[in-house]
């Protein structure tokens, strides 16, 4: 590290992976440095800097361990004094006359503490300052499950016992299991204890059993999951303006909260029907394949060491699925369409099993494909933060012109909609000129991904191209506006090109007094071709007027002949 980017930091001020620790009135001790370092190891990592005070004003490290400081030796100690031992960079940084420690840490494999037992955790004060607090044995179980370290399913509960199962609960899993993958499965055959062994929830012998987390949140009677896993709740709510139409908590086990919590969701779920060609289709308020997928998700993914219900919320406008912990480690708001990282592959297995969710974890991207299917917008996601995950889906009027316009495409092309082409198509709908980075942060895929995406579309006739290079931005065609009853869409996104293009003309020879061909065609990102023809009309229509000839002409003001 050097001197600015210390004094960069310094001006940045502490943050929840910046921490800054004064040497001035009395040496930091090494014991306190171990602290410190693991506080941000059990975190995202980050640098500690000694000799720093914390407003950011630099006063300077003492010397350490001798006249000198030795960055190897400091190493050393912070190494012995961590458990298990944090591998940290230290450089000593001169900066404006005195000197900076400057430690690198590096996010922690597994939970870290002290070699004299303390285990602390990087945080927010109630004023919105980072600062080291204590990591409390239950945020550890939550830490240790989010690395992947432990399975929350795979927890044994030493006081239950194979009582606390209910024997319909493994009769739901063989149904579901039957239906899902046909009565050959072997599962289907087995044993309620063989079922439990087969899902990793269950161990031991039946006459002494071992029941995990796992076996009571699958096939827990509803008064054992009270006892145990007393976080397992689940709520199903209608909201019609302000009044509650239904309300309904439950400590059922997952399976059967998966099927009841979809049945209650249907119950509600009108069909508005089309005619597309000689098939009638049925357009559903909640695409079931979205409904069923969120539901299984909420159940699966959620945080079992928390508080809270997994909610379903069906108001006047939307319905709403939330659930307990952010997303899993690794997933963001930008990634989840092409990351899945389960917080329990104990869990996603049974579901995968019982047919409830993919096991390649593409179950949002089914979300978002059928709800794009049904003629609405995508589901939103921005409400979810590190406390918890929120979706919402539209449930108003979908737009039918939409749904026939995706069902004879299917038809007609002999092949379905891709994913990211529907984003893409109701992208364009919603702002008519995007680029390819534009449309590859919409899909969440990579730029060469989704230009291959859109040559699709443009080879089947769905979107054009206008503009050249960078400045190239796609639109859809007229055919397809046509198709989506919006055929003045194309006619006003053309208009827009056009006045755009003239007016950033106008303002480039303003400033530089002429325009070639080429310099039109490099400002507006058309082709030469298309740049004529605009320099050619603004000139018919006495916006500009034409010096030279053919290559060598040049086009200026009115009466600004030089």
């Amino acid at each position: 590290m050097n001197p600015n980017e210390v004094l960069a930091i310094a001006a940045t001020g502490e943050s929840l992976t910046v921490e800054f620790k004064s040497d001035r009135r009395e040496q930091f001790g090494d014991d306190k440095l171990a602290e410190a370092v693991a506080c941000l190891a059990n975190g995202d990592g980050g640098t500690l800097l000694l000799g720093i005070e914390d407003d950011g004003a630099i006063t300077g490290a003492r010397p350490r361990h001798g006249d000198s400081t030795d960055p190897f030796r400091l190493q050393a100690v912070i190494s012995n004094k961590t458990v298990p031992p944090v591998v940290t960079a230290v450089d000593l940084v001169e900066v404006g006359g005195v000197s900076v420690i400057a430690i690198s840490v590096p996010h922690a494999a597994t939970v870290t503490g002290t070699s004299r037992g303390l285990y602390v955790r990087r945080g927010l004060r109630a004023d919105g300052r980072p600062e080291c607090m204590p990591f409390l044995s239950h945020e550890m179980l939550a830490d240790r499950i989010e690395r992947g370290e432990i399975d929350y399913a795979a927890i044994a509960e030493p006081r239950a016992t194979l009582s606390d199962l209910d024997p319909l609960e493994f009769d739901r899993l063989r149904r579901m299991v039957g239906v899902s993958s046909g009565d050959a499965s072997v599962l289907t055959t087995l044993s309620d204890f063989e079922i439990g062994r087969a899902l990793g929830v269950l161990d031991g012998r039946e006459d002494s059993p071992v029941v995990r987390r796992g076996a009571l949140l699958l096939f827990g009677r509803p008064e054992a999951i009270r006892r145990y896993i007393p976080t397992h709740e689940t709520a199903f709510q209608v909201i019609e303006g302000t009044s509650i139409r239904q309300n309904v908590f439950a400590h059922d086990p997952l399976l059967k909260a998966a099927e009841d919590l979809f049945a209650q969701l249907q119950r509600y779920n009108d069909e508005e029907e089309i005619d597309i060609g000689l098939t009638r289709v049925a357009v559903p308020r909640i695409p079931p394949v979205a409904a069923r997928e969120l539901i299984a998700n909420a159940l699966v993914h959620r945080d079992y060491t928390m508080l809270g219900p997994i909610a379903v919320r069906l108001s006047d406008g939307e319905l709403t699925i939330s659930n307990p912990g952010g997303f899993p480690r690794g997933v963001t708001l930008d990634n989840f369409l092409t990351t899945s990282r389960p917080r329990s592959r104990i869990l996603s297995e049974a579901f995968f099993r019982a047919g409830l969710v993919e096991r390649t974890g593409r179950g949002i991207n089914r979300v978002f494909e059928w709800t794009l299917r049904s003629g609405r917008t995508t589901p939103d996601f921005s409400r979810t933060d590190a406390t918890q995950v929120v979706v919402s889906l539209p449930t108003g009027e979908a737009d039918l012109a939409v749904v026939k316009f995706v069902v004879e495409h299917d038809e007609r092309g002999g092949r379905p909609f891709s994913l990211d082409e529907l984003q893409i198509v109701h992208a364009l709908l919603d702002d008519p000129r995007l680029t390819v980075g534009e449309l590859s942060r919409i899909t969440q895929a990579s730029e060469i991904s989704t230009r291959n995406t859109l040559t699709r579309l443009v080879e089947g006739g769905v979107v054009e191209m206008r503009g050249n290079g960078r400045g190239r931005r796609y639109t859809l065609t007229a055919a397809s506006y046509r198709a989506l009853s919006t055929p003045s869409g194309y006619v006003r996104v053309r208009s827009f090109d056009e006045v755009q293009q003239e007016q950033m003309v106008l303002t480039y020879v303003n400033s530089h007094g002429a325009i070639t061909r080429r310099d039109a065609a490099e400002l507006c990102a058309i082709s030469s071709d298309a740049a004529k023809v605009l320099l050619r009309s603004m000139r018919d229509r006495g916006l500009l007027e034409m010096l030279g000839d053919r290559r060598g002409a040049r086009y200026v003001l009115p009466d600004a002949r030089g």
